[in-house]
């Protein structure tokens, strides 16, 4: 289960990625990483057998939660239950011959796609959980969603604030209690995201990506990881992105199980969810 994308500029456990200053342009589709072995595809066999006996358990004894909660939604501000988001998925593997021409994509070594190579892709799904902000966030609060930055501003924020204006009264405890996430067990079943991985991103945001952070999507995206056990809300974006690029060269099945039961505690103490 262990993989090597390459992440040099991890630096251990204080997660820092040194940002490079240079302005956004295309997103990059990276090398391929080497692939893993049989006993490392084994593995994931069996942990993707126990993720399904996870997420399908958690749906069916939870929901009668996940009702309550639906309802209380509804009462509490107009808009559905559910929001619905496109999300960045895993990376699909793709031949540079079918990369050739593209204008929206980039290769990560800043030459020419080789049409022998296989790259990864930025890939989407449809991700899913309860609605903790105003239905009509966006037409009300249409600067909060003015993404604009260079890649050393998108590194240095924080895009999680405790006074956000776009979140509703209910929303506010679903998110401190992490009860806004329990949908998300849905796109485990379906196999789109992991118990542990890396939170999914927006697409917007990958053009502020270097080549070498786009390796953070190697791995499916997962319901909690490492940056939601060492400061979640109150990381800076590249603090995260660190700590995620961190889970992706380390990652092993003891690793997610350890951050499992790390994200246990630190949803009773409520550290940095907000």
């Amino acid at each position: 289960m262990t993989t090597s994308p390459q992440s040099r500029s991890v630096i251990g456990p204080a997660c820092r990625v040194e940002p490079t200053g240079k302005e956004p342009r295309q997103v990059f589709a990276v090398p391929v990483a080497p692939s893993e072995n049989l006993a490392q595809r084994f593995a994931e066999t069996a942990y993707r057998a126990f993720e399904i006996v996870v997420a399908a358990l958690g749906l069916i004894v939870l929901t009668p939660v996940m009702i309550i909660e639906a309802i209380a939604i509804r009462i509490d501000s107009p808009g559905p239950a559910l929001f619905r988001q496109t999300r960045v998925a895993r990376s699909k593997a793709m031949a540079g011959r079918e990369l050739v021409g593209r204008t929206d994509l980039a290769p990560g070594d800043g030459s020419t796609f080789d049409p022998d190579r296989l790259y990864l892709v930025p890939d989407t799904f449809a991700f899913l959980k309860f609605r903790t902000m105003y239905q009509d966030a966006r037409q009300r609060f249409p600067e909060l969603y003015a993404y604009s930055f260079d890649h050393t501003e998108f590194h240095a924020r924080k895009f999680k604030r405790e006074d956000d204006p776009r979140v509703t009264r209910l929303g506010r405890i679903l998110r401190k209690s992490t009860l806004d996430e329990l949908p998300n067990l849905w796109c485990v079943l379906k196999g789109e995201m992991r118990l542990v991985g890396p939170r999914p991103e927006l697409p917007d945001f990958l053009k502020y990506y270097s080549p070498e952070e786009m390796y953070k999507f190697s791995v499916k995206p997962g319901i909690t990881g490492l940056a939601q056990i060492r400061g979640r809300g109150l990381l800076t974006w590249g603090d995260t992105l660190a700590c995620d690029l961190e889970y992706v060269r380390t990652r092993t099945i003891w690793l997610d199980l350890k951050i499992l039961f790390a994200t246990g505690w630190l949803v009773l103490t409520r550290r940095g969810a907000f």
